[in-house]
């Protein structure tokens, strides 16, 4: 009996250890997934807070928390069963899947660059005037869900390709870890951003004159903050996307955007001494930024000169 009993303490033991070890894997893997995400999380948290541009101040933190439950239902009720789905039955599509988000990325980048270079605008705009408030906003929180989703399916995606977990539900887990990380990141931050000129505004009426010289700063520097939001976002777009592409073209078969990129990330690598490290991944990411921006206005051009596609932002 007691060695029974001692036998039944190991096999416990065995399997608290394999538990243990499977949600240090787990977090190990998320962890690693989610910072290949990290491109389209900058783009996400410059791209929300557009959404509640020209709105009341006292709607926007509402209208954030829509938005944030909206993200959360697009990646663990639609984006999450379909992603186990296909690692479980259908990995091979993955790829294609990626790929197809990052030249949709490629697109976004590239459209916007060639706005800013004159382009014409596509959809609407939030110069229109606002003729009723209510269905304004409902209108802002759908077209934000429906970016997250498109966003969202991206770092589902990145996050799947990354992962090397054995068994569905240890995939089920990162993801979903993944996911409610990312977007308590993404409309955390972006609370903050757009809330930080109330802020400053709020210190600018107090008697401390240090308090008011900071909320001063805090409100000048929220338009610059979002300008730097929104080229951030850009220059992610277009780098995550073209290295997706350069990646995925590689795993299918076509070996040149690939070659080109690791070629020149290996060559500067060797000449740049200590430096090696970051100046071939910077050199990398520039030329995968490069592909992307060509690929996205390809892209741009046959959908609005060709379809006649006119978007909608």
């Amino acid at each position: 009996m007691p060695s029974g009993l001692v036998a039944l303490f190991d096999d416990v033991a065995v399997i608290a250890r394999t538990a243990a070890a499977s949600v240090d894997d787990i977090a190990a893997a998320a962890g690693r997934a989610g910072s290949k995400t990290a491109g389209v999380v900058i783009d996400d948290a410059a791209v929300t807070p557009s959404y509640v541009t020209g709105l009341s101040p006292a709607r926007e933190l509402p209208i954030i928390w829509a938005i944030t439950k909206g993200s959360l239902f697009n990646k663990l009720v639609i984006l999450l069963p379909g992603a186990i789905l296909l690692s479980e039955f259908l990995p091979w599509l993955i790829i294609w899947i990626l790929m197809l988000g990052g030249a949709f990325l490629c697109y976004e980048g590239a459209e916007k660059v060639l706005e800013k270079l004159g382009g014409a605008k596509h959809g609407k705009t939030l110069e229109d005037e606002i003729t009723d408030p209510a269905e304004f906003e409902k209108q802002r929180i759908a077209g934000a869900v429906r970016t997250d989703l498109i966003l969202s399916a991206e770092i589902m995606a990145i996050t799947l390709n990354e992962l090397d977990l054995p068994t569905w539900w240890e995939r089920g887990i990162a993801l979903a870890l993944v996911g409610i990380v990312v977007t308590v990141v993404v409309y955390g931050a972006v609370a903050i951003i757009v809330k930080m000129d109330d802020v400053g505004l709020h210190m600018t009426k107090q008697d401390s004159e240090a308090t008011q010289k900071l909320g001063l700063a805090l409100v000048n520097s929220v338009p610059k903050l979002l300008i730097a939001l929104s080229v951030i976002g850009t220059v992610a777009m277009l780098w995550v996307g073209g290295g997706i592409i350069v990646h995925g073209t590689h795993e299918v078969g076509f070996h040149l955007l690939y070659d080109i990129a690791h070629g020149a990330e290996a060559w500067v690598a060797g000449v740049t001494g200590a430096l090696g490290g970051i100046a071939g991944w910077f050199t990398y990411a520039a030329i995968s930024g490069v592909i992307g921006l060509a690929l996205g206005a390809i892209i741009a051009f046959v959908l609005h000169k060709v379809f006649g596609f006119e978007g909608a932002h």
